[in-house]
């Protein structure tokens, strides 16, 4: 008896994988839990423990019973660049993060797996997937900041793609050399509950990238970057933010859309009962001259401006690119601000800047009060805008009363 139970000893220590998978998520019997500590890693913040992680993933993912969890407790863990692919065996997987998830610190110790480079940690093709915790992911980015000027260069932070029914909750995000998250293809994704920092000086640095992706709720976070809090890019419907305190950084944007040329479209995009705070931009719409498409049926609505220098702004001329046919443009319409109240530091508050030969059409704005931070009045300006306004200061001239 003796001798069986030291060959049974002996086969849980050598397989980590077995005993990681005898340590359920605490409190919950419905979970299956896989400690990442279990599988070798230090969390010391120097130890890479990349290898750790994959091997936690290939039996997380394979998992035939529960709601597989992967559990990542208190520490510093250092990650390389990694991808977790889908499908899994089963539909719902849990990561947990408690502890720390953090880049390497130089650019070049970054070890890529392939000549994929667009994102650190990328989740592709994985459905039912919650990511929640009071955690960190650091990306480390002020390496790239200062060492590279080409934005498409830089890897996004987090990346979703192809994920459905998928939930991100609860963590912290900081410096990212890129996007802190990417959302592509994915359809009923929400996201809450998040902190994403990054200086304000930190160029490209993103809070929230989304494309390609459908019925998408994005509530009660905080976003300080450098760069637009929220940017919704082509193919995206059915946004919903609520709840979003923004700023430092450049607004939450709608766009842009149609750059060099391209036919891009979004459609039903609903912000709300959002902060703007030392924003450069507010509510925005930017498309690029020469485009084609439409952004349409796009509503911003209970929004707060402390010292937002560009509160509402239509650009559809946000470059001039040098392509054949400059008198198309991505077609905008369908857009309303209601209820806005707070300061700008630009007398120019409202300023809608359409294409010269398209224009933008059914623009509504209703109860709005933006006053000048600096005392002075606010100004509004339109270029071929076509659309009503009622309650606004500054009062919109160029639009029918």
């Amino acid at each position: 008896m003796k001798s069986l139970f030291t060959v049974l000893l002996m086969f849980i220590v050598a397989t980590p994988s077995l005993y990681a998978r005898l340590t359920p998520k605490e409190g919950s019997s419905f979970n299956v839990g896989f400690n990442i500590v279990n599988y070798g890693a230090t969390g010391d913040g120097h130890t890479d423990d990349s290898e750790a992680f994959k091997r936690a993933w290939q039996d997380l993912c394979g998992a035939t019973e529960g709601t597989p969890t992967l559990l990542i407790s208190n520490g510093s863990f250092v990650l390389q660049p990694m991808l977790f692919k889908g499908p899994c065996k089963l539909t719902a997987i849990n990561i947990q993060v408690d502890g720390t998830i953090v880049a390497p610190e130089s650019v070049i110790d970054w070890k890529w797996p392939d000549s994929n480079r667009g994102a650190w940690i990328k989740f592709s093709g994985i459905n039912d997937l919650v990511i929640n915790g009071g955690g960190t992911f650091d990306g480390q980015g002020a390496p790239w900041w200062t060492r590279y000027n080409d934005p498409d260069y830089k890897p996004t932070a987090l990346q979703f793609h192809n994920c459905n029914n998928s939930a991100l909750s609860g963590l912290t995000h900081i410096n990212s050399p890129r996007n802190h998250i990417s959302i592509d293809s994915c359809n009923d994704f929400s996201i809450s509950n998040i902190h994403i920092i990054a200086p304000e000086d930190s160029h490209n640095t993103d809070g929230i990238d989304i494309s390609k992706s459908s019925n998408l709720l994005i509530e009660n976070s905080k976003i300080e970057t450098g760069d637009d809090c929220i940017a919704i890019n082509s193919g995206s419907s059915f946004i919903n933010i609520t709840g979003v305190t923004c700023g430092p950084g450049h607004g939450i944007s709608v766009g842009s859309l149609g750059r060099n040329g391209a036919y891009e479209t979004v459609e039903e995009i609903h912000v709300k009962y959002s902060t703007f705070t030392g924003t450069t931009n507010g509510a925005r719409i930017k498309t690029w001259m020469g485009g084609s498409g439409y952004a349409r049926k796009i509503t911003f609505e209970h929004i707060i401006l402390i010292g937002a220098r560009n509160p509402v702004i239509i650009d559809q001329q946000y470059h001039d690119y040098a392509i054949s046919d400059l008198n198309s443009a991505v077609r905008v319409s369908d857009v309303t601000y209601y209820n806005f109240t707070g300061t700008s530091t630009s007398q120019d508050a409202i300023t809608l800047n359409c294409d010269t030969n398209v224009g933008c059409i059914d623009i509504v704005l209703n109860d709005l009060n933006i006053t000048f931070a600096d005392g002075g009045e606010t100004l509004a300006s339109c270029n071929n805008a076509h659309g009503t306004f009622s309650s606004c200061y500054p009062s919109i001239s160029c639009l029918s009363s």
